[in-house]
């Protein structure tokens, strides 16, 4: 008979998450992880596999919490503008503001873009479905706009949205360096501007 686990495995993940969003996949032990998730390495086989199997459930843990956070801050809303306008300045606020406690993680997703994707095909096709379900929400959004007549009939909604999500990834790369904060705010600006 198998025994019950003894340990909350949602918890545990949430914890790996947590871990491997500070630290990326290649500097975080698996000493820091049994650490973190507070469960011993055989725990951890059992129940998630190994490193790669338990960095993938927690990206994808990530990757599922962050569009339903996206797609919760651009549903209802009257004004598309308004809406683009404030996603993108609560980022930049939420990255510079000293009391958030996840301001120079970056987005975990972008991260393994950048330490991953290069050469791990399952990670490049897995933060590329985020990217693009990104865009497709984006480009739901402003094509409501177009709809309802606040934004031009000319524009384009699949290339904007395509290059909101370009700007999305550059600032959130960006930030991480701890740029000016009036870097961002001008590039943010400009990208808004393409809404009319």
């Amino acid at each position: 008979m198998v025994r019950p686990r003894e340990f909350d495995e949602e918890q545990a993940l949430h914890a790996a998450m947590r871990l491997f969003w500070e630290k990326g996949y290649e500097a975080a032990s698996l000493s820091d992880l049994t650490a973190a998730m507070g469960i011993q390495r055989p725990s951890i086989y059992a129940a998630f596999g190994d490193k790669k199997m338990l960095f993938e459930a927690a990206l994808r843990k990530y990757t599922h919490l962050h569009a339903a956070y996206v797609r919760s801050r651009f549903q209802g809303k009257a004004s598309v503008k308004e809406t683009f306008r404030a996603f993108f300045e609560d980022l930049v606020a939420a990255e510079y503001s000293p009391d958030e406690q996840d301001a120079g993680r970056g987005c975990f997703c972008i991260n393994t873009m950048v330490e991953l994707a290069p050469h791990d095909e399952k990670f490049e096709i897995l933060t590329r479905e985020h990217q693009m379900y990104l865009s497709a929400l984006f480009q739901e959004t402003i094509e409501r706009g177009v709809r309802s007549g606040e934004l031009s009939n000319t524009i384009q909604p699949r290339a904007l949205a395509q290059t909101f999500v370009v700007t999305l990834i550059g600032i959130t790369v960006m930030m991480r360096s701890r740029p000016d904060r009036s870097f961002i705010n001008n590039a943010v600006f400009s990208a808004l501007t393409l809404l009319g």
